[in-house]
């Protein structure tokens, strides 16, 4: 019997956990390990911020849920991975053993790399739901006493998506109360133009986000690199592609929301061949950590490089999408390994993607979501917003019932052409006369 042991219950967690139940014989056991005991929809956090979401309708118990599917549960959380030992130590001073272990734990959010940046200080932030609710206090108080607004991403962030939904989020609530011709609007990013995402853009989405940002008003500093955040005041400087400071920047505002730079948690940072420097996992094209072969990792902790050089430290974001195809071959991957195969399987890093803008939105496909791409396509509209809140329920639906892809979503993406594997391609032993 082989235990595998998931790091991590959020989305590509909770969802390696349904799989790898799914592909593998009741004799193996699966364990998740995390701090805490609920899944948190984080998508839906810019919706909390202003008011449009409560805690509970993007939180769910896990412990029913992964009870119900016979997957065991420590909501203690991790304090330590020994690789070499292959256990999991706990912070109530337990510790789990493993035969694999997936890690997919998100990633710590670097908020003290800046002076005076996160919700401790003197910004606000949608990376957690308690963040979230945060934020949406200091939105009131905007509401009641309006003022300029801030709103982007620090050098080395790599989620932008996030800062462009709460940009418009934010401009469509305040329109709501009433205010919003009381509240400048800047958009502060360290991407190198609007749209970048990380990604070198996707489709068009420099234009179409350029567009949307000058039809509600809100203007931007793009190669921004924040200095430090004081009550009231952001110091920004701009950067040119030399490296110079082509102007500097103090920003006033009322109300702030800055996405920080990520890295690994200290459950894993530092441990040699199994990190990058800043923390990230190090994978191959299978998930699977070449120092610590009965490693895998999925979702933000893996480390990718940058597509390319830019004057301002960019990372490159882990969609929902992308992380899902890394669960699929992962679980499959680990299957094989278990039955004494070995694996083959790698994930397309397919993204699709909706931005919601309150009222509106921006869809993109990237096959796969590093350039160069297959398939390259962005469009904007009403309807996106539809699509994320069925999107939303849909997903929420799935963490409920404790499963990971049901037929008819199966069936949805063959029909769009929109993998999570690539095609399994067996290569004959070198032993064999003629191969």
């Amino acid at each position: 019997m082989a235990h595998i042991v998931i790091l991590g219950a959020g989305l590509g967690g909770t969802i390696m956990a349904y799989e790898l139940r799914d592909e593998l014989a009741r004799e193996h056991q699966v364990s998740v390990v995390n701090n805490g005991s609920h899944y948190s929809f984080v998508p839906s956090n810019p919706w909390v911020a202003v008011g449009w979401r409560d805690r509970q309708a993007v939180e769910i118990d896990l412990a029913p849920v992964l009870a119900r599917r016979n997957i065991g549960f420590h909501p203690q959380g991790a304090r330590r991975v020994h690789p070499v030992e292959r256990t999991v130590e706990l912070n109530d001073g337990s510790s789990v053993a493993y035969d694999y272990l997936v890690i997919a734990t998100g990633p710590e959010l670097a908020f003290d790399e800046i002076e005076g940046l996160g919700p401790e200080h003197n910004t606000q932030s949608v990376c957690h739901i308690d963040h979230a609710l945060k934020a949406r206090t200091a939105f009131d108080a905007l509401v009641a006493r309006p003022g300029p607004v801030v709103i982007g991403a620090v050098q080395g962030a790599s989620c932008f998506g996030p800062a462009y939904e709460f940009t418009f989020i934010l401009d469509k609530a305040l329109r709501d109360a009433r205010v919003r011709d009381r509240v400048p609007m800047t958009f502060v990013t360290s991407e190198p133009y609007i749209g970048h995402l990380g990604l070198d853009g996707v489709g068009d989405t420099k234009g179409l986000l350029e567009s949307e940002m000058r039809q509600h008003h809100i203007k931007w500093i793009c190669n921004a690199r924040v200095d430090k955040v004081e009550p009231g005041k952001m110091f920004v400087q701009e950067i040119a592609d030399d490296g110079s400071v082509r102007q500097a920047h103090e920003l006033p505002h009322a109300y702030a929301m800055m996405l920080p730079a990520f890295r690994g948690v200290a459950a894993v940072r530092g441990i040699e061949g199994l990190t990058n420097p800043r923390g990230f996992i190090v994978v191959d094209k299978h998930q699977r950590n070449p120092a610590f072969p009965d490693i895998f990792a999925v979702g933000v902790c893996v480390a990718i490089p940058p597509i390319g050089k830019t004057p301002v430290p960019v990372g490159v974001p882990k969609t929902g999408f992308m992380i899902e195809s890394m669960v699929t071959a992962t679980a499959r991957n680990i299957s094989r390994l278990v039955k004494g195969e070995e694996p083959d399987a790698q994930g397309t890093w397919n993204a699709v993607c909706l931005a919601d803008f309150g009222d509106s939105g921006v869809a993109f496909v990237a096959k796969p979501q590093i350039p160069p791409r297959n398939v390259n396509w962005s469009s904007s509209g009403k309807w996106v917003h539809t699509a994320k809140v069925g999107f939303e329920k849909y997903f929420l639906h799935k963490i409920r019932t404790g499963k990971s892809e049901p037929f008819y979503e199966r069936l949805a993406l063959q029909v769009l052409g929109i993998d999570k594997l690539k095609q399994i391609k067996v290569e004959a032993p070198s032993d064999v006369p003629g191969a």
